[in-house]
């Protein structure tokens, strides 16, 4: 490091202590990457505060000294937001992990940003509660991470994504400036609503020290179908039929064959039936979840389906979303140097969007896997190249051209993963330079000298 940054980490160590700083080379290795695929970008240093109070220390610091920034939770982002690329520290709040109340009656929860989001489900749920947002990576991905990206999941379909569980965030400022945004209150009007800009903010505006979430009361009981289709116009014509149907599903995931080949099969051991597959999940009341999935199941048969399966048990339902869950890394493990894009478009282009993709991969020589929630028109498109250049001219091609696409449909680049480093480039197609103007001075009021999480979600101006 340098003399500066000695200076700098030597000041931290005296407010926080030694063992709240680390610079040995092989533990920062681990932190020059994310899920992203982008990278290495090591920092000179990470930091791990385990109290508000800390974490308001370091960034103080570290806007003396002028050290660049990087908030991470568990690193599991996809779009390159918890890489320091321009060196730096990087602020680590896993050991900020606290579920500090769970209050029945408020029907809120109090949590730091390192608690894991699984974990936050389960306890909640052993009360009787539910907290809904559902990101695949929920068992290692953390709350605050899930704040920065606006994190979605399968059940945003019915519940929506994170934004709408968070009532309220003690964060800071670059400077250590202290803020409590928010509250328990489920109505309040009472000027700007600072707490939802802070939401998919990805890490630049502040740092959220401390949340209060909202929860709901635990569906009595949940149900799904997985039905498989002999041609994916089939599979497109039962998503539409069960979104009109009124049986108020939560989940309805659309899944190719090129998923179902190399990773939901396998790992569900479902019996590959067709050339594309969808899962419906509802939950509430056990009287009627029978007849509601029996509805479902007839609604696939009527528009092809060749196979249909249900599932009330809890053992059932880990069978069938066992291999959605994990699809991702199926994929990574099958093509190592794949590229995930998340679009997403009105519902009622998710058919015409998957198939753009596929004509998109056929014209670059690129194999596709596409599955995502037709629910809310929300696709995961996967490249899935075969070495690391191969990777780097998708991006350049391929990648391009499926945003494009995306955009012209009335999508928009991200529905969950986010903007971040990936993404930035692209944010001029989708937003006015009104609005980017906008974006950018609300980040100046917040941070003026632009030292946290630089060099993403905003493009250069």
């Amino acid at each position: 490091m340098t003399a500066h940054m000695d200076r700098f980490a030597a000041a931290v160590e005296h407010h926080l202590g030694q063992k709240a700083v680390v610079t040995q080379p092989e533990r920062l290795e681990r932190l020059a990457v994310d899920e992203s695929g982008e990278g290495p970008y090591p920092p000179l240093a990470a930091i791990y505060p385990t109290t508000p109070d800390q974490a308001r220390a370091c960034l103080a610091l570290a806007s003396e000294f002028r050290v660049p920034v990087t908030p991470r939770g568990a690193g599991t982002g996809k779009s390159g937001g918890a890489l320091a690329v321009q060196g730096g520290v990087i602020l680590g709040t896993e050991r900020m992990a606290r579920i500090l109340d769970i209050d029945e009656a408020d029907m809120v929860a109090v949590v730091e940003p390192g608690v894991i989001t699984s974990v936050l489900q389960e306890e909640v749920e052993s009360r009787g509660l539910f907290y809904p947002p559902d990101p695949s990576s929920l068992e290692s991905c953390t709350i605050g991470g899930n704040l920065a990206e606006n994190a979605g999941g399968p059940r945003a379909m019915k519940y929506g994504v994170t934004r709408r569980f968070i009532l309220g965030a003690e964060v800071s400022l670059m400077d250590g400036t202290k803020m409590e945004l928010g509250g328990r209150n489920l109505k309040d009007v009472s000027g700007y609503d600072l707490t939802s800009l802070m939401v998919g903010s990805e890490g630049t505006l502040a740092l959220a020290t401390r949340l209060q979430l909202r929860l709901l009361a635990r569906p009595r009981t949940v149900g799904a179908v997985w039905a498989s289709f002999p041609t994916f116009e089939a599979a497109g014509r039962a998503v539409s039929a069960l979104l009109r149907s009124g049986l108020d599903l939560r989940c309805l995931e659309l899944i190719d064959h090129a998923s179902l080949t190399y990773g939901v099969l396998e790992t569900s051991g479902l019996a590959a039936q067709g050339k594309a597959a969808l899962l419906a999940e509802m939950d509430g009341w056990e009287e009627d979840m029978t007849p509601r999935l029996a509805e479902a199941g007839q609604v696939c048969e009527r528009e092809g389906a060749v196979d249909v399966n249900l599932a009330l048990d809890a053992a059932s339902l880990r069978r069938l979303w066992s291999g959605r869950r994990h699809l991702s890394d199926a994929l990574k493990k099958s093509h190592p140097h794949k590229l995930s894009e998340d679009v997403t478009v009105p519902v009622g282009r998710v058919g015409q969007m998957m198939s753009e993709a596929w004509a998109i991969g056929t014209r670059h020589d690129i194999e596709v896997a596409v599955y995502g929630h037709a629910g809310d028109g929300n696709l995961h498109v996967n490249f899935l190249p075969h070495s690391a250049g191969e990777r780097q001219t998708v991006e350049q091609t391929a990648a391009a051209e499926l945003i494009k696409t995306a955009l012209d449909l009335g999508g928009t680049l991200s529905g969950e993963h986010g903007v971040g480093l990936t993404k930035r480039a692209w944010m001029v197609l989708r937003h006015g330079p009104e609005e980017l103007s906008m974006m950018r001075r609300i980040k100046a009021s917040w941070d003026p000298v632009g030292l946290l999480n630089p060099g993403k979600l905003l493009p250069s101006p």
